[in-house]
């Protein structure tokens, strides 16, 4: 008898097949970075994500509906709202001169280790979306996917959050080009945006928690989850260092990192310069 690629959850835990297939696309979408490094991570990743949210629907199509589809269309609005943030704020006169300054002090990245990089970020993107195509593949064996509604609340509030945020600052910093943000979210947290993504991606594996069903797809649902949180701490790390080395001085920016909390609302945690364990 033949096993079809969406009945191998029940069997395995995985669908190995779509995998491949996501692969493939994150593969394609990320080789972006090889004409620009930081493409690798920014246009590569939104373009792997948004790729992913329309073909594996599109796999799952005669299966696919509630809660899971409303999880691939948050996963599709995710990756299309960053990729056009990001192509906009390449045209702004400060983000250019700051790649410049970036470019003058980093060192150039080549050969093989834009290679390793392609394909440790490729890999990543697609165990960020494992969850959403685990939970298309347990819908499809008819499994039932309690934590669904939970997780996609969660991914409601988290783009929510991050598009606000973008918004704010992009309109903040049209007039304010040489002052630091500290309006709307940026008055509760320091970098709105950032918590904004974890809380989209802790939803989007909370969403799928019903759909595990093997110790291998915990532990890979898991690495992806755990390594885009490492990310954004790692990202929030170097903003703060870029801040503290752009407005230091600044007796207002003194008094808002001192008690405005750098990432999560309410928790007193003022600075990440101290981290030791993150990515990015």
């Amino acid at each position: 008898m033949q096993i079809l690629p969406h009945t191998l959850p029940a069997i395995i835990g995985l669908p190995w097949e779509y995998l491949a297939i996501a692969l493939a696309i994150c593969l394609t979408f990320s080789a972006l970075g090889f004409k620009r490094v930081e493409y690798f991570v920014s246009l590569g990743y939104a373009a792997s994500i948004a790729a992913q949210s329309i073909v594996m629907p599109l796999l799952y199509r005669e299966t696919l509906r509630d809660w899971v589809l409303v999880q691939a269309a948050l996963l599709l609005a995710y990756g299309l709202r960053l990729g056009t943030f990001l192509a906009i704020r390449e045209r702004t006169a400060s983000f250019l001169k700051q790649q410049t300054e970036n470019a003058s002090r980093g060192t150039p990245v080549r050969g093989p280790m834009k290679s390793a990089i392609w394909v440790s970020v490729s890999v990543l993107y697609v165990l960020m979306f494992l969850p959403a195509l685990l939970t298309m593949s347990a819908q499809a064996v008819g499994l039932s996917l309690p934590s669904a509604p939970v997780g996609v609340a969660l991914m409601v509030v988290g783009l929510g959050l991050e598009a606000c945020a973008d918004w704010q600052k992009s309109r903040f910093k049209q007039t304010h080009h040489d002052r630091f943000c500290d309006v709307g979210l940026y008055r509760i947290v320091r970098f709105p945006n950032y918590f904004g993504e974890m809380i989209f991606w802790l939803g989007s594996w909370i969403s799928a928690m019903s759909a595990f069903q093997s110790p291998l797809a915990w532990l890979l649902g898991g690495f992806g989850f755990v390594c885009i949180e490492l990310v954004m701490l790692g990202s929030s790390r170097r903003l703060e260092m870029k801040q503290t080395n752009r407005y230091g001085s600044d007796t207002v920016y003194q008094a808002y990192a001192r008690t405005t909390p750098i990432l999560f609302p309410m928790v007193p945690l003022y600075s990440l310069l101290n981290l030791k364990v993150s990515l990015g």
